[in-house]
């Protein structure tokens, strides 16, 4: 993608979020897409282009009522709408189409409308070779990679649960955030056990939501009524559907990859960015975001963060809408994360960033099986 040649001109989440059983989980598409189209000012009939994963974009079309001229139906977890994104920029940029719109819509909690979990099953790779040694789900498979980073850096549960604590600072001042008491790192240390060392403060809420991004061509976004958002740079990569089979338990080889592939894009340096987006499905991952991306070097994350450096008052705000341990968590969270980043470059965040002009939003997919990095910029950056 070249530099800032697309824009996000419309974002927007779903009229409410958290517990939501009187919409299904097509419905939270349709009512985060209309609140979308709402924003950007525009209607149905101006969309050519449909991305959306936990529904596929035929049923979002057909439900809609779009005729698009191009679809994406990736799903690679959490982070498929940062690979949305920029495979939309690539077909804008190609000609395939002009105006796309991305969705997403889970009811993860009131499980209305949801289809069966696809992702698992006996005949997978997950399924022969880890679930007969006991994996259940991401709480005791996603964290275990975590027990060897703290063994070999010396990473403290008092620097992990400062994630959790730090995260809850900016939910405090976000009114739509699910969890907004201030918390100690006492108190998360005492709180449940979930799985060794994650306690229930250090694991992802559960929620009803979803949301939606309009981009078009960077040269269209004087007929929209919002300030613009530049896409800077873009990357994606995967590793293994095996959490078992990184290469590294310390070091996710997609995050490095698509960050680097992102910040080369961009054309920024690590100084100039003033908000990151870490998705955190659990509190271990802004560690692996901060290093694998190169805003700390092995084994600092945990330092770093204890020191208020990601906090509200910090040099490097992180996840400021509360993140997916305070603000929501629905199931695949990159499309909230993205929505902070826009809300930020907009200059309408809840928590807002004085001068923000550089965002980098980051996402994973599974169990560090895949991965996607957006940068933002306002027309400042240009």
């Amino acid at each position: 993608m070249k530099r800032a040649s697309i824009a996000v001109v419309g974002a927007a989440e779903t009229t409410e979020l958290g517990k939501i059983p009187g919409l299904s989980q097509l419905q939270l598409h349709a009512d985060a897409a209309l609140n979308c189209m709402q924003d950007a000012g525009i209607s149905i009939a101006d969309i050519d282009g449909v991305a959306s994963a936990g529904e596929s974009p035929t049923s979002v079309a057909h439900y809609l009522g779009i005729q698009p001229n191009w679809v994406d139906g990736t799903s690679v977890g959490g982070c498929s709408f940062m690979l949305h994104l920029r495979h939309a920029a690539s077909a804008i940029n190609d000609g395939l189409c002009k105006t796309v719109l991305i969705t997403h819509g889970e009811s993860g909690r009131s499980n209305i409308g949801r289809g069966a979990f696809r992702g698992g099953g006996a005949a997978t790779l997950p399924g022969q070779f880890e679930a007969p040694y006991g994996g259940m789900g991401p709480t005791t498979s996603f964290t275990v990679p975590f027990l060897r980073y703290m063994k070999e850096t010396g990473t403290t549960l008092e620097q992990l649960a400062m994630v959790a604590v730090s995260q809850r600072r900016w939910a405090g001042m976000n009114p739509r955030a699910t969890l907004q008491e201030p918390i100690t790192v006492d108190e998360v240390m005492n709180d449940r056990m979930i799985a060794y060392p994650f306690t229930k403060p250090e694991c992802c809420l559960v929620t009803d939501g979803g949301g939606a991004l309009i981009v078009v061509a960077a040269s269209r976004v004087a007929d929209f009524p919002q300030k613009p958002v530049y896409l800077l740079g873009t990357g994606e990569s995967v590793e293994t559907p095996m959490i078992s089979q990184m290469s590294d338990f310390t070091s996710s080889r997609a995050f490095r990859v698509a960050s680097a592939n992102a910040f080369a894009e961009a054309g920024v340096q690590h100084s100039e960015v003033d908000h990151v987006m870490i998705y955190d499905a659990f509190a271990h991952l802004p560690f692996y975001g901060l290093e694998d991306m190169g805003f700390c070097k092995k084994g600092e994350a945990g330092a770093y963060i204890a020191d208020g450096n990601t906090s509200p008052g910090g040099e490097l705000p992180v996840n400021t809408n509360g993140g997916g341990l305070s603000y929501m968590h629905s199931g695949m969270y990159g499309m909230y994360a993205l929505q902070e980043s826009v809300r930020q470059m907009r200059g309408r965040a809840a928590a807002q960033i004085d001068n923000a002009n550089i965002s980098v939003c980051h996402g994973v997919g599974g169990m560090f099986a895949a991965s996607g990095t957006i940068i933002m910029g306002t027309p400042e950056t240009l």
